[in-house]
């Protein structure tokens, strides 16, 4: 399966932004899906996962609360809704697919990983 990311930009902080990653080559109902971000010099960081129905869901410390992660199966896409964004949520946001684990925070677990999306919070 192929991953993209998109709906990324410059927004002040408090504001919002909705993050979409579309599958291709395979339906996404296969697949359970997370979110990563990597800041510049930093390590790439767990932000929100997600399994195959949808029920079961796990965010990060950094944004429980704020972000809310979803996915549509029938449109092939996962979303992630970000609120109350502050400076330090800027990253590149990546999204990520696997067959057997939703839950693993290490992104180098997850059998699929697409390109990234930039997001940038202003003060």
């Amino acid at each position: 399966v192929q991953l993209q990311a998109s709906g990324g930009g410059l927004v002040q902080a408090g504001g919002s932004l909705k993050l979409a990653c579309a599958a291709s080559g395979r339906t996404l109902n296969h697949y359970h899906a997370g979110w990563f971000r990597q800041a510049p010099g930093r390590e790439r960081k767990f932000v929100a996962s997600i399994n195959r129905s949808g029920v079961r869901k796990e965010y990060g410390e950094d944004v429980q609360g704020r972000f809310i992660i979803s996915r549509n199966n029938a449109e092939n896409t996962v979303y992630l809704q970000m609120n109350s964004l502050k400076p330090e949520d800027t990253a590149v946001y990546y999204c990520a697919a696997d067959v057997t684990s939703w839950y693993s925070r290490n992104s180098g677990d997850w059998d699929y990983r697409g390109q990234g999306t930039q997001v940038t919070v202003s003060s």
